[in-house]
């Protein structure tokens, strides 16, 4: 497996990474220990997480995908110092406002350790900007964190190039360590939210690239073709806004190069990101050993420059 530098973090993963929101929620604990056994088995290196998953979920309150991550680790069947173990804060959870302040963060960050049964977190998103809280305050509570040797490397979520600019500004005035790691959506389908601006300052100042849905809620796997498919799916109500001309030749697209690859829409849809510019690696998830080996190949799949090329049009 070919890992890949993250931007500067000093953190190398390999060119997909588990999407571990379905932890808890789609996925139940012996299901997730299966796919995260056969994802590292085959090289793979990275997890995602977040301290609100899955807290939409009736009866849960947020950390539930933490708390199985935390209880695979401690069997022990992956090294510690083998898994780069990522997670955000700064989402509300239950309705409050703590959001970034320092105060939360650092609470935040206990919880989520505590949660993960261990003593460092690999990497720490901001998982969404808080306009509330000037960007040194939030990066001082993260420089902290990394003196403290409790988080490796920081990261930002759902930052606008402004914003992304913004903080790398307030780092250098305060002399405070950066964000290095970026992690927006993008897709065949959802493509402005990283191309452009974020794109050309993630290039210019080598930083790290995880993005996420890689395959647009399920839409881009094919098995959503018509709304009668969507119907009593557990993310069907998100798939009306795909069903549309463009998602429709984006997935017949996906259906040519994915019959001449001899591969699967879902395998075609996550290579095509990782080999985007600027990508170091998008976040994919399983509930099955099935769908796991699709995200398996796309990660050792080289797709075509006539290939790249269908499918980036089709999105357009």
């Amino acid at each position: 497996m070919h890992y890949r530098k993250l931007g500067r973090s000093g953190l190398s993963i390999a060119p997909v990474v588990f999407g571990g929101n379905i932890f808890g929620w789609t996925a139940d604990e012996p299901t997730s220990f299966k796919l995260l056994d056969a994802f590292f088995e085959a090289g793979y290196n990275a997890i995602d997480s977040a301290d609100v998953y899955s807290n939409w979920v009736d009866g849960h309150e947020g950390g539930e995908s933490e708390k199985i991550i935390g209880a695979w680790l401690k069997r022990g069947v992956v090294a510690r110092d083998k898994a780069v173990v990522i997670t955000k804060v700064g989402h509300p959870l239950g309705g409050d406002d703590k959001r970034l302040k320092p105060s939360w963060i650092m609470q935040g960050v206990e919880n989520s350790l505590k949660r993960l049964g261990t003593d460092y977190i690999d990497l720490l998103f901001a998982h969404y900007p808080d306009d509330s809280v000037p960007h040194e305050d939030v990066l001082a509570a993260f420089a902290t964190l990394k003196e403290q040797g409790k988080v490796r490397a920081i990261g930002c979520s759902n930052y606008s190039a402004e914003q992304l600019q913004a903080s790398f500004d307030a780092a250098e005035k305060a002399s405070l360590p950066r964000f290095d790691v970026i992690q927006p959506e993008y897709n065949l389908y959802t493509r402005a939210n990283f191309e452009g601006p974020i794109a050309d300052l993630c290039l210019r100042e080598e930083i790290g690239v995880i993005s996420y849905f890689a395959l647009a809620s399920g839409f881009l796997t094919g098995k959503y073709r018509t709304l009668e498919d969507t119907h009593g799916k557990e993310r069907g109500d998100r798939m009306e806004d795909y069903l549309n001309d463009k998602g429709h030749r984006i997935l017949a697209a996906l259906d040519q190069v994915a019959k001449e690859t001899a591969t699967t829409p879902a395998t075609i849809a996550i290579a095509w990101v990782a080999a985007r510019p600027g990508i170091t690696a998008p976040i994919a998830s399983a509930t099955s050993l099935s769908q796991l080996d699709a995200m398996i190949k796309a990660g050792n799949l080289a797709l075509t420059k006539e290939q790249m090329g269908l499918l980036t049009a089709a999105g357009e």
